[in-house]
Protein backbone atom coordinates (compact mmCIF):
# COMPACT_ATOMS: atom_id res chain seq x y z
CA UNK A 1 0.00 0.00 0.00
CA UNK A 2 1.15 3.54 -0.92
CA UNK A 3 1.73 6.08 1.69
CA UNK A 4 -1.07 7.95 2.82
CA UNK A 5 -1.39 11.86 2.51
CA UNK A 6 -3.88 13.86 3.93
CA UNK A 7 -3.80 15.86 0.77
CA UNK A 8 -2.04 14.22 -2.28
CA UNK A 9 -1.24 17.80 -4.81
CA UNK A 10 1.87 15.96 -6.13
CA UNK A 11 -0.44 12.93 -6.88
CA UNK A 12 -3.01 15.09 -8.62
CA UNK A 13 -0.15 17.43 -10.62
CA UNK A 14 0.70 13.97 -11.90
CA UNK A 15 -2.77 13.45 -13.21
CA UNK A 16 -2.22 16.92 -15.83
CA UNK A 17 1.71 17.40 -15.75
CA UNK A 18 1.92 17.68 -19.34
CA UNK A 19 -0.53 20.34 -19.61
CA UNK A 20 0.18 22.26 -16.71
CA UNK A 21 3.89 22.02 -17.74
CA UNK A 22 2.77 23.78 -20.93
CA UNK A 23 0.54 26.25 -19.66
CA UNK A 24 3.22 27.21 -17.38
CA UNK A 25 6.02 27.33 -20.43
CA UNK A 26 3.54 29.62 -21.86
CA UNK A 27 3.55 32.27 -19.75
CA UNK A 28 7.28 31.98 -19.48
CA UNK A 29 7.43 32.21 -23.25
CA UNK A 30 5.52 35.01 -23.23
CA UNK A 31 7.06 36.86 -20.22
CA UNK A 32 3.39 38.86 -19.11
CA UNK A 33 3.61 37.39 -16.28
CA UNK A 34 1.00 39.92 -14.36
CA UNK A 35 -2.59 40.75 -15.53
CA UNK A 36 -1.93 38.64 -18.91
CA UNK A 37 -3.98 37.28 -21.04
CA UNK A 38 -3.72 33.90 -19.24
CA UNK A 39 -5.37 35.99 -16.13
CA UNK A 40 -8.49 37.44 -17.88
CA UNK A 41 -9.21 33.94 -19.96
CA UNK A 42 -9.32 32.40 -16.77
CA UNK A 43 -11.95 34.53 -15.32
CA UNK A 44 -13.92 34.08 -18.34
CA UNK A 45 -13.73 29.96 -18.18
CA UNK A 46 -14.61 29.87 -14.41
CA UNK A 47 -17.35 33.49 -15.32
CA UNK A 48 -18.79 30.51 -17.80
CA UNK A 49 -18.66 27.58 -14.82
CA UNK A 50 -20.35 29.48 -12.06
CA UNK A 51 -22.54 31.75 -14.48
CA UNK A 52 -21.42 35.03 -13.08
CA UNK A 53 -18.87 37.82 -12.82
CA UNK A 54 -15.33 36.89 -11.63
CA UNK A 55 -12.34 38.68 -10.84
CA UNK A 56 -9.49 37.28 -9.62
CA UNK A 57 -7.61 38.61 -6.66
CA UNK A 58 -4.27 37.97 -4.43
CA UNK A 59 -5.84 35.45 -2.24
CA UNK A 60 -9.28 34.74 -0.10
CA UNK A 61 -8.37 36.71 2.39
CA UNK A 62 -8.27 39.58 0.01
CA UNK A 63 -11.83 38.59 -1.39
CA UNK A 64 -13.26 39.32 1.59
CA UNK A 65 -11.97 42.92 2.58
CA UNK A 66 -12.60 43.86 -0.81
CA UNK A 67 -15.96 42.63 -0.64
CA UNK A 68 -16.76 44.92 2.61
CA UNK A 69 -15.06 47.69 0.55
CA UNK A 70 -16.95 47.21 -2.77
CA UNK A 71 -20.49 47.26 -0.66
CA UNK A 72 -18.70 50.73 1.18
CA UNK A 73 -19.25 49.02 4.93
CA UNK A 74 -17.92 51.58 7.67
CA UNK A 75 -16.07 51.28 10.55
CA UNK A 76 -18.89 50.35 13.26
CA UNK A 77 -21.08 48.48 11.18
CA UNK A 78 -21.81 45.02 12.20
CA UNK A 79 -21.13 41.68 10.23
CA UNK A 80 -22.44 38.48 11.62
CA UNK A 81 -20.92 35.32 10.92
CA UNK A 82 -19.48 32.23 12.52
CA UNK A 83 -17.17 31.59 15.11
CA UNK A 84 -16.82 28.37 14.05
CA UNK A 85 -14.44 29.27 10.79
CA UNK A 86 -11.05 30.10 9.56
CA UNK A 87 -9.65 33.40 10.94
CA UNK A 88 -9.72 35.16 7.62
CA UNK A 89 -14.01 35.72 7.92
CA UNK A 90 -13.56 37.91 11.00
CA UNK A 91 -10.13 39.45 10.63
CA UNK A 92 -10.69 40.70 7.22
CA UNK A 93 -13.79 42.59 8.62
CA UNK A 94 -11.96 43.64 11.67
CA UNK A 95 -8.83 45.16 9.63
CA UNK A 96 -11.44 48.02 8.02
CA UNK A 97 -13.12 48.86 11.77
CA UNK A 98 -16.04 46.49 11.54
CA UNK A 99 -17.33 44.96 14.05
CA UNK A 100 -17.67 40.99 14.06
CA UNK A 101 -21.03 39.78 15.68
CA UNK A 102 -21.07 35.39 16.22
CA UNK A 103 -23.82 33.05 15.55
CA UNK A 104 -23.40 29.93 16.49
CA UNK A 105 -22.36 26.81 14.62
CA UNK A 106 -25.53 24.09 13.20
CA UNK A 107 -23.92 21.07 15.05
CA UNK A 108 -25.14 18.67 11.85
CA UNK A 109 -23.67 20.77 8.45
CA UNK A 110 -21.19 22.86 10.66
CA UNK A 111 -22.30 25.61 8.68
CA UNK A 112 -24.38 28.87 10.85
CA UNK A 113 -27.32 28.33 12.89
CA UNK A 114 -29.60 30.43 10.57
CA UNK A 115 -32.54 30.24 13.47
CA UNK A 116 -29.37 32.26 15.60
CA UNK A 117 -29.05 34.88 13.13
CA UNK A 118 -32.05 37.22 13.34
CA UNK A 119 -31.53 37.84 17.37
CA UNK A 120 -28.32 39.32 16.43
CA UNK A 121 -29.14 42.21 14.11
CA UNK A 122 -29.20 45.40 15.40
CA UNK A 123 -29.60 48.89 13.74
CA UNK A 124 -25.88 48.72 12.85
CA UNK A 125 -25.87 45.35 10.61
CA UNK A 126 -25.13 45.78 7.49
CA UNK A 127 -24.51 42.45 6.67
CA UNK A 128 -24.38 38.68 7.09
CA UNK A 129 -21.26 36.26 5.89
CA UNK A 130 -22.21 32.44 5.86
CA UNK A 131 -19.11 30.26 5.24
CA UNK A 132 -19.61 27.24 3.38
CA UNK A 133 -17.47 25.35 5.33
CA UNK A 134 -15.71 21.95 4.14
CA UNK A 135 -17.56 22.03 0.89
CA UNK A 136 -21.36 22.39 1.68
CA UNK A 137 -23.10 25.40 1.70
CA UNK A 138 -25.29 27.56 4.37
CA UNK A 139 -29.04 27.38 4.52
CA UNK A 140 -28.70 30.26 1.65
CA UNK A 141 -32.85 30.38 0.89
CA UNK A 142 -33.17 31.25 4.75
CA UNK A 143 -30.24 33.78 4.69
CA UNK A 144 -31.68 35.25 1.38
CA UNK A 145 -35.30 35.51 3.29
CA UNK A 146 -33.36 36.89 6.73
CA UNK A 147 -30.99 39.58 4.67
CA UNK A 148 -34.18 41.27 2.31
CA UNK A 149 -36.49 41.79 5.59
CA UNK A 150 -34.30 43.32 7.05
CA UNK A 151 -32.36 45.20 4.11
CA UNK A 152 -28.37 43.42 4.98
CA UNK A 153 -26.00 42.63 2.20
CA UNK A 154 -25.17 38.79 1.94
CA UNK A 155 -21.39 37.97 1.54
CA UNK A 156 -20.48 34.55 1.11
CA UNK A 157 -17.28 32.70 1.92
CA UNK A 158 -17.22 29.91 -0.25
CA UNK A 159 -13.45 29.41 -0.11
CA UNK A 160 -14.16 26.22 0.78
CA UNK A 161 -16.79 25.26 -1.36
CA UNK A 162 -16.34 25.74 -5.14
CA UNK A 163 -18.56 23.88 -7.32
CA UNK A 164 -20.60 22.70 -5.03
CA UNK A 165 -24.28 23.18 -5.87
CA UNK A 166 -27.54 24.76 -3.75
CA UNK A 167 -30.67 23.91 -4.25
CA UNK A 168 -33.47 25.99 -4.08
CA UNK A 169 -37.45 25.09 -2.79
CA UNK A 170 -38.75 25.82 -6.25
CA UNK A 171 -35.90 23.94 -8.14
CA UNK A 172 -33.39 26.40 -8.99
CA UNK A 173 -29.90 25.73 -8.70
CA UNK A 174 -27.38 27.72 -8.06
CA UNK A 175 -23.10 27.55 -7.28
CA UNK A 176 -21.94 28.36 -3.91
CA UNK A 177 -20.47 32.08 -4.30
CA UNK A 178 -23.03 32.98 -6.60
CA UNK A 179 -26.08 33.77 -4.40
CA UNK A 180 -25.68 36.30 -2.59
CA UNK A 181 -24.38 39.86 -2.94
CA UNK A 182 -20.32 38.63 -3.74
CA UNK A 183 -18.86 35.66 -3.07
CA UNK A 184 -15.60 35.26 -2.16
CA UNK A 185 -13.07 32.15 -2.65
CA UNK A 186 -9.52 30.93 -2.29
CA UNK A 187 -7.25 28.99 -4.87
CA UNK A 188 -4.91 28.03 -1.94
CA UNK A 189 -3.07 24.82 -2.82
CA UNK A 190 -5.25 22.64 -0.76
CA UNK A 191 -8.34 23.85 -1.94
CA UNK A 192 -10.58 22.04 -4.34
CA UNK A 193 -9.49 24.32 -7.31
CA UNK A 194 -6.21 24.96 -5.76
CA UNK A 195 -3.32 26.87 -7.05
CA UNK A 196 0.69 26.31 -6.93
CA UNK A 197 0.77 29.40 -4.40
CA UNK A 198 -1.69 31.45 -3.07
CA UNK A 199 -4.93 33.33 -5.37
CA UNK A 200 -8.88 34.08 -5.23
CA UNK A 201 -11.75 35.25 -6.75
CA UNK A 202 -14.55 37.75 -5.94
CA UNK A 203 -18.07 36.88 -7.54
CA UNK A 204 -20.54 39.09 -8.44
CA UNK A 205 -23.82 38.57 -10.62
CA UNK A 206 -24.19 42.82 -10.53
CA UNK A 207 -22.20 43.95 -13.53
CA UNK A 208 -22.11 47.58 -12.22
CA UNK A 209 -20.51 45.84 -8.71
CA UNK A 210 -18.01 43.57 -10.80
CA UNK A 211 -16.42 46.94 -12.29
CA UNK A 212 -16.50 48.76 -8.80
CA UNK A 213 -14.45 45.62 -7.36
CA UNK A 214 -12.26 45.05 -10.49
CA UNK A 215 -11.31 48.89 -9.41
CA UNK A 216 -10.83 48.32 -6.20
CA UNK A 217 -8.34 44.97 -6.30
CA UNK A 218 -5.85 47.41 -8.83
CA UNK A 219 -5.62 50.12 -6.55
CA UNK A 220 -9.06 52.20 -7.60
CA UNK A 221 -7.92 52.94 -10.23
CA UNK A 222 -10.14 54.20 -13.48
CA UNK A 223 -7.53 54.28 -15.96
CA UNK A 224 -4.25 53.81 -16.40
CA UNK A 225 -2.85 56.16 -13.28
CA UNK A 226 -6.47 57.51 -12.78
CA UNK A 227 -7.66 56.84 -9.06
CA UNK A 228 -11.25 57.12 -8.85
CA UNK A 229 -11.33 55.47 -5.86
CA UNK A 230 -9.26 54.24 -2.54
CA UNK A 231 -7.86 50.80 -3.68
CA UNK A 232 -5.64 47.81 -2.63
CA UNK A 233 -2.99 46.05 -4.76
CA UNK A 234 -4.62 42.31 -4.87
CA UNK A 235 -4.12 40.35 -8.19
CA UNK A 236 -3.95 36.66 -9.51
CA UNK A 237 -0.71 36.20 -11.15
CA UNK A 238 -0.31 34.71 -14.73
CA UNK A 239 1.77 31.46 -13.64
CA UNK A 240 -1.15 30.86 -11.49
CA UNK A 241 -4.00 31.54 -13.87
CA UNK A 242 -2.73 29.21 -16.43
CA UNK A 243 -2.19 26.34 -13.63
CA UNK A 244 -5.93 26.90 -12.40
CA UNK A 245 -7.20 26.93 -15.93
CA UNK A 246 -5.94 23.57 -16.51
CA UNK A 247 -7.21 22.38 -13.29
CA UNK A 248 -10.66 24.16 -14.08
CA UNK A 249 -11.43 21.81 -16.90
CA UNK A 250 -10.93 18.45 -14.26
CA UNK A 251 -12.82 19.94 -11.51
CA UNK A 252 -15.70 18.20 -12.08
CA UNK A 253 -14.11 15.00 -12.16
CA UNK A 254 -12.33 15.66 -8.78
CA UNK A 255 -15.59 16.62 -7.10
CA UNK A 256 -17.18 13.36 -8.48
CA UNK A 257 -13.96 10.81 -7.12
CA UNK A 258 -13.92 13.13 -3.70
CA UNK A 259 -17.90 12.25 -3.15
CA UNK A 260 -17.42 8.19 -4.30
CA UNK A 261 -14.45 8.10 -1.72
CA UNK A 262 -16.55 9.91 0.84
CA UNK A 263 -19.33 7.49 0.12
CA UNK A 264 -16.95 4.49 0.70
CA UNK A 265 -16.21 6.36 4.02
CA UNK A 266 -19.50 6.81 5.29
CA UNK A 267 -20.36 2.88 4.24
CA UNK A 268 -17.29 2.10 6.43
CA UNK A 269 -17.42 4.18 8.90
CA UNK A 270 -21.56 3.83 9.95
CA UNK A 271 -22.57 2.47 13.46
CA UNK A 272 -18.13 2.54 14.58
CA UNK A 273 -18.16 3.67 18.39
CA UNK A 274 -19.47 7.23 18.79
CA UNK A 275 -18.85 8.32 16.09
CA UNK A 276 -20.90 11.13 13.82
CA UNK A 277 -20.30 11.06 10.36
CA UNK A 278 -20.88 14.12 8.18
CA UNK A 279 -24.03 15.08 6.96
CA UNK A 280 -25.74 15.74 4.07
CA UNK A 281 -28.10 18.63 3.88
CA UNK A 282 -30.92 18.29 1.18
CA UNK A 283 -30.39 22.14 0.45
CA UNK A 284 -26.97 21.48 -0.65
CA UNK A 285 -24.31 19.16 -2.60
CA UNK A 286 -21.40 18.43 -0.51
CA UNK A 287 -17.80 18.66 -2.60
CA UNK A 288 -16.22 17.35 0.26
CA UNK A 289 -13.27 20.12 1.17
CA UNK A 290 -12.88 17.80 4.27
CA UNK A 291 -14.48 14.77 5.64
CA UNK A 292 -14.49 15.74 9.16
CA UNK A 293 -16.30 13.30 11.52
CA UNK A 294 -17.43 14.26 15.36
CA UNK A 295 -16.19 12.09 18.20
CA UNK A 296 -15.73 12.33 21.79
CA UNK A 297 -12.56 10.45 22.01
CA UNK A 298 -11.14 13.08 18.79
CA UNK A 299 -7.93 13.62 20.36
CA UNK A 300 -7.02 10.01 21.22
CA UNK A 301 -8.11 9.20 17.94
CA UNK A 302 -6.04 11.39 15.94
CA UNK A 303 -3.11 10.19 18.41
CA UNK A 304 -3.57 6.19 17.74
CA UNK A 305 -3.93 7.49 13.34
CA UNK A 306 -0.93 9.01 14.03
CA UNK A 307 0.98 5.95 15.43
CA UNK A 308 -0.46 4.28 12.51
CA UNK A 309 0.76 6.31 9.50
CA UNK A 310 -2.35 8.10 9.34
CA UNK A 311 -2.60 11.76 9.04
CA UNK A 312 -5.34 13.89 10.16
CA UNK A 313 -6.38 17.52 10.99
CA UNK A 314 -8.73 19.56 13.36
CA UNK A 315 -10.13 21.89 12.13
CA UNK A 316 -10.58 23.87 14.21
CA UNK A 317 -9.25 23.43 17.64
CA UNK A 318 -10.53 26.74 18.91
CA UNK A 319 -13.71 28.86 17.90
CA UNK A 320 -12.55 32.31 17.09
CA UNK A 321 -14.65 33.96 19.56
CA UNK A 322 -11.90 32.14 22.60
CA UNK A 323 -8.86 33.55 20.64
CA UNK A 324 -6.82 35.96 22.21
CA UNK A 325 -7.01 38.26 19.29
CA UNK A 326 -10.94 38.82 19.38
CA UNK A 327 -11.55 38.49 23.69
CA UNK A 328 -12.23 42.24 22.88
CA UNK A 329 -14.91 41.30 21.28
CA UNK A 330 -16.41 40.60 24.66
CA UNK A 331 -17.86 36.48 24.23
CA UNK A 332 -16.88 34.17 26.91
CA UNK A 333 -16.66 30.69 27.18
CA UNK A 334 -19.94 29.26 26.69
CA UNK A 335 -21.89 31.67 24.66
CA UNK A 336 -21.58 29.25 21.68
CA UNK A 337 -21.63 26.08 22.92
CA UNK A 338 -21.92 24.22 19.76
CA UNK A 339 -18.60 26.02 17.90
CA UNK A 340 -17.13 25.43 21.52
CA UNK A 341 -18.10 21.60 21.31
CA UNK A 342 -17.14 21.07 17.92
CA UNK A 343 -13.90 22.30 18.17
CA UNK A 344 -13.28 19.65 20.52
CA UNK A 345 -14.86 17.10 18.93
CA UNK A 346 -14.53 17.44 15.09
CA UNK A 347 -11.42 15.23 12.60
CA UNK A 348 -10.97 15.68 9.64
CA UNK A 349 -9.69 12.42 7.50
CA UNK A 350 -7.39 12.09 4.89
CA UNK A 351 -9.67 12.41 1.44
CA UNK A 352 -8.10 13.72 -1.89
CA UNK A 353 -9.18 12.19 -5.71
CA UNK A 354 -5.74 9.69 -5.55
CA UNK A 355 -6.77 7.88 -2.05
CA UNK A 356 -7.42 4.54 -3.17
CA UNK A 357 -10.04 1.77 -1.64
CA UNK A 358 -7.85 -0.14 0.24
CA UNK A 359 -5.92 3.00 1.92
CA UNK A 360 -9.93 3.82 3.51
CA UNK A 361 -10.33 0.33 4.27
CA UNK A 362 -6.67 0.59 5.66
CA UNK A 363 -7.85 3.67 7.88
CA UNK A 364 -11.59 2.14 8.58
CA UNK A 365 -9.54 -0.77 10.13
CA UNK A 366 -7.38 1.23 12.33
CA UNK A 367 -10.20 3.58 13.66
CA UNK A 368 -12.26 -0.35 14.25
CA UNK A 369 -8.83 -1.35 15.64
CA UNK A 370 -8.99 2.13 18.29
CA UNK A 371 -12.72 1.80 19.35
CA UNK A 372 -11.94 -2.07 20.45
CA UNK A 373 -10.20 -0.52 23.11
CA UNK A 374 -12.77 0.73 25.07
Amino acid sequence: MKIIHFSDLYGEYLTMKQEIDEAIAEVIRSTHFVKSGKVLKFESELGKYLTTNVIACGNGTDALQIAFMALDLQPGDEVITTPFTFVSTVETAALIGLKPVFADADPDSFNIDVSQIEKRITPRTKAIIPVHLFGQCANMEAILALAKKHGLFVIEDACQALGTDYHFSDGRKQKAGTIGDIGCNSFFPSKNLGAFGDGGAIFTGDDELSVKIRSIANHGMKAKYEYERIGVNSRLDSIQAAILGVKLLYLDQKIVKLQKSAAFYDEMLTGIGDLRLPARMSYSTHTLHQYTIQTEKRDELQEFLKSKGIPSMVYYPTPLHLQKAYLYLGYREGEFPVSEKLSQTVLSLPLHPELEEDQIEYIVSIIMQFYRQY
